[in-house]
């Protein structure tokens, strides 16, 4: 989905909106002013290093930590003032189990049922015979996988509005983080279901992502559509005696080797950086993007115009 499907002048329903969100530690690290929306009917992914700031973004969307300042609205609820009636429309999946371990499977869903209205037990059921989830088993017991797929069969057996999960694909292999991506991009095609993930996997978000967070230094750097995200930015690489005063002048992020290096630069800016005939310049991935650009995370280039997601 894009924004292009939108009829001309129209704001899109807001799954998640974030403005000026805030969080200091005495250890010295600030999540500081992070400030980006998410349409209904889309799939947010969330990127950054480790440490960049995105597990205490998800932990304060979700009331887990208190904010220093900011407002965060969920499905146009107050996160805070309207905490209860927020949580009921919202399905969640952390990175690590939530369950009491030895909970039966048949268990978690006898003390999970009550909190939401529209609990549907045959949907719960579907979910554990397609993920291999036998009633009898006990948290402990199951994988960090398995584990994951029971807090994914919860999030989605009770008509959540919006999925927030973290680093959801850890701990699965490669064909359950396929069927998960088919899942996410099921969920999300009637346009009124929402999805934000974190992840470090970006094959995961180049496939069925539609916009992108990133956050790097408990900074923003980029929120707005994947594939505008994706075409920003052109990845140089050259020899060692290459590197011109104009491609350095250019570059956002570089990594050098022995015999040569990789520069960042944005697109825009590769007419100008001058001596690129025996440069190679080619499409620069997301994971190119992050990790080029971790050094250089004080720049922002998230889009400002008004209607795009920010």
């Amino acid at each position: 989905m894009n924004d292009s499907s939108l009829p001309q002048g129209t704001r899109p329903t807001l799954a998640l909106s974030v403005t000026g969100l805030t969080k200091h530690y005495d250890s010295g690290f600030t999540l500081d002013d992070v400030t980006f929306d998410l349409p209904s009917g889309y799939i947010m992914g969330l990127v950054g290093p480790n440490g960049a700031g995105k597990s205490t973004l998800i932990k304060l969307i979700l009331n887990m930590t208190a904010r220093d300042a900011g407002r965060i609205e969920v499905l146009g609820l107050d996160a805070m003032a309207d905490e209860e009636r927020a949580k009921e429309q919202l399905g969640v999946v952390l990175d690590s189990s939530y369950f009491i371990e030895y909970m039966t499977v048949d268990a978690v869903e006898r003390t999970s049922s009550p909190m939401y209205p529209l609990w549907d037990h045959n949907l719960f059921d579907a979910y554990l015979r397609r993920f291999g989830l036998g009633r009898n088993k006990k948290i402990k017991d199951l994988s960090r996988g398995m584990q994951m797929k029971l807090m994914l069969a919860v999030a989605l057996s009770h008509d959540a509005k919006l999925l927030i999960l973290d680093e959801p694909t850890s701990g699965l292999d490669v064909l359950s983080r396929d069927e998960l991506m088919d899942i996410l991009s099921d969920y999300v095609a009637d346009g009124g279901h929402s999805v934000i993930f974190s992840t470090h996997i970006t094959a995961d978000l180049e496939r069925c992502a539609d916009f992108l967070a990133y956050i790097t230094n408990g900074m923003l750097y980029y929120s707005g559509p994947k594939d505008e995200f994706e075409d920003a930015f052109r990845l140089v690489k050259g020899g060692p005696d290459e590197l011109t005063d104009g491609l350095r002048r250019a570059m956002v992020g570089i990594r050098t080797y022995a015999t040569g290096f990789d520069a960042l630069v944005r697109t825009q800016d590769i007419p100008h950086i001058g001596g690129t005939d025996g440069l190679l310049t080619q499409h620069a991935s997301i994971e190119d993007v992050i990790r080029l650009t971790n050094a250089a995370a004080h720049t922002a280039i998230g889009n400002t115009n008004e209607g795009d997601v920010r």
